[in-house]
């Protein structure tokens, strides 16, 4: 990997690419220090760690801290990527919009222009809820109380996220890889030493040198085993093969090749946990805004749903709201899959082009069939990204550890964004090294 770096950097185009996008990260670092004016810390320490004891600490991961802090940069992509995904889930149910899609460059433009309008008004709601919700409460100091005031809050929060989608954009048009990706990525890692630190303070300090090693080698097997889980399961693939029937043009007989059509097991990505853990933080995010009494069964239903109260000893009543959420990632997965990949659609267009699956006939029976498969492919991905997410959580719960940055969202998020991005760079070099065989 740093033979590859080495090797990009010798290359003008890449090494100019890669700056930037450096450039553009210490911009977004910067930004989310920079203090929103009337605004009161002390306030928001308690309240961000009952809510980060609450299982909302990741919210605060993927802004690299800036929402606890109450930055420029609170609502980091969050508006963004709620706007992206409600976009394509209108072009289903929208023909306009689906029309729009298959009109190529043009189409996407629109529609990524649209995604831009969304984005600023999720902002403004967001940004509204929150400096109404918590500022009477103490967020937003007593003096600035006031109409001007609250504007400030809105404003700043609102003019930062689209800030963040301006540089999202550039990064994906200038730099390398997937803008908004790459950002949340930066995000989590800049975490990381705080959440290595509650680890040695939990598990290491004050404790014999033998039984610190120990603790460890015990966390470091942990994360390994972790993160070389995450790698195989997004990068695993269910090959379907397909044949191409020969036929005559002119004189010459073409076609008869072998091909396949690759389905990631990990179809979804981290969608389906992040809609997942949306929903099943939100009753906690609500009734940080209201005195809740925890001892009546709403309370407790709400208790339920809170992963920071799961797998603990002293409460394993509260675990049950485990069975919700494994229910909704499950869900989730088979209905983001169900809305990127068409059965039918893959199944006409190997009839037009003269391909079929070797033991299946075309048209109907090779959609029954590929959906067939792609129900059990996705399963067996919920699974690993269930898996993947209980970890963390378990450790969570049995041993106090808190949130943690580098949980198993976290961790899916952070191996496909870098996977993707060391992709993006190879081919730009091999695209180099095309040019250069062209020119010779």
């Amino acid at each position: 990997m740093l033979k590859a770096l080495q090797s990009a950097f010798k290359v003008k185009e890449v090494r100019t690419r890669i700056l930037f996008t450096f450039m553009m990260l210490v911009v977004i670092r910067v930004g989310s220090c920079l203090p929103i004016p009337g605004v009161d810390a002390s306030y928001l320490s308690t309240f961000f760690a009952a809510l980060d004891a609450s299982g909302m600490g990741f919210v605060n991961a993927i802004t690299g801290g800036s929402f606890s802090s109450m930055s420029l940069f609170a609502l980091s992509v969050s508006p963004y990527i709620t706007a992206s995904i409600i976009l394509q889930l209108l072009t289903i149910a929208i023909p306009k919009l689906e029309e729009m899609q298959k009109e190529g460059e043009e189409g996407r433009k629109k529609i990524a222009e649209y995604t831009r309008y969304v984005t600023v008004v999720l902002a403004v709601i967001e940004s509204t809820a929150m400096a109404v919700g918590l500022g009477g409460q103490g967020l937003i100091l007593e003096a600035h109380r006031n109409f001007w005031g609250y504007l400030t809050v809105v404003s700043a929060m609102t003019a930062g996220t689209a800030l963040l989608m301006w540089i999202g954009e550039k990064i994906t048009e200038k730099g390398v890889g997937n803008g908004t990706s790459v950002i949340l990525v930066v995000n989590i890692i800049s975490s990381l030493p705080q959440d290595l630190m509650s680890l040695y303070e939990r598990f290491m300090a004050g404790k014999s040198v033998a039984v610190a090693a120990v603790a460890a080698i015990i966390i470091l097997a942990v994360i390994v085993a972790t993160v070389a889980f995450v790698l195989i399961l997004n990068g695993a693939v269910r090959r379907i093969p397909v044949q191409y029937s020969k036929k005559m043009q002119g004189r010459r007989m073409i076609g008869g090749q072998s091909s396949h059509i690759p389905l990631k097991v990990n179809t979804a990505g981290v969608i389906p946990v992040i809609f997942a853990s949306s929903i099943m933080s939100m009753p906690s995010m609500i009734a940080q805004f209201f005195t809740i009494d925890y001892s009546s069964i709403g309370g407790r239903i709400i208790m339920a749903l809170n992963s920071g109260n799961w797998f603990r000893p002293e409460m394993p009543l509260y675990s049950v709201g485990l069975i919700v959420y494994i229910v909704l990632i499950v869900l989730f997965a088979y209905f983001y899959t169900s809305i990127t990949f068409n059965p039918m659609e893959v199944a006409n267009n190997m009839k037009k082009a003269g391909g079929f699956i070797p033991g299946i006939r075309p048209g109907k029976p090779t959609s029954d069939y590929l959906n067939e498969v792609l129900n059990n492919v996705v399963f067996i991905g919920a699974v690993g990204l269930i898996i993947v997410c209980l970890v963390p959580i378990i450790a969570s719960g049995l041993f106090s550890v808190g949130s943690l940055s580098f949980g198993g969202t976290s961790l899916i998020i952070i191996a496909g964004v870098i996977l993707e991005t060391i992709k993006q760079v190879e081919s730009l070099m091999s695209v180099r090294n095309y040019r250069g065989f062209l020119n010779d």
